[in-house]
C-alpha cells in the first residue's frame, strides 16, 4: 500500500489536534480547581503529620511536665548572678 504525503500529514495533524485538545483541557482543570487541589495536598500532609504523633488530636496542657510535689522553684546551683541594674 502506498502512502501518499497528504495522508501522512493529515494523521499528524489529527494526532497534534488532540493532543493539543488534551493538554489544554487538563490546564483548564488545573486551574479551575487550584484551590481545591492545594486544600487536598494540605488536609495530606497535615493528616500525614498528626497521624505520625500517635493520634489524632493533639494534647491539651503537658500534666506530666509540672514540677513534682512541693518544689515550686528551679533548684540552685550554687551561685547567682547579680540581676542587671542591681548595685550588687
Amino acid at each position: 500500500m502506498k502512502f501518499k504525503f497528504n495522508d501522512i500529514a493529515n494523521a499528524i495533524s489529527v494526532i497534534s489536534g488532540v493532543s493539543l485538545a488534551g493538554i489544554i483541557g487538563v490546564g483548564s482543570y488545573v486551574y479551575l480547581n487550584k484551590d481545591a487541589i492545594i486544600d487536598d495536598i494540605k488536609d495530606a500532609a497535615i493528616e500525614s503529620v498528626v497521624g505520625g504523633m500517635g493520634g489524632g488530636a493533639l494534647p491539651i496542657g503537658a500534666p506530666d511536665l509540672s514540677p513534682p510535689g512541693d518544689l515550686t522553684t528551679a533548684p540552685s546551683a550554687g551561685f547567682s548572678l547579680p540581676a542587671p541594674n542591681s548595685p550588687l
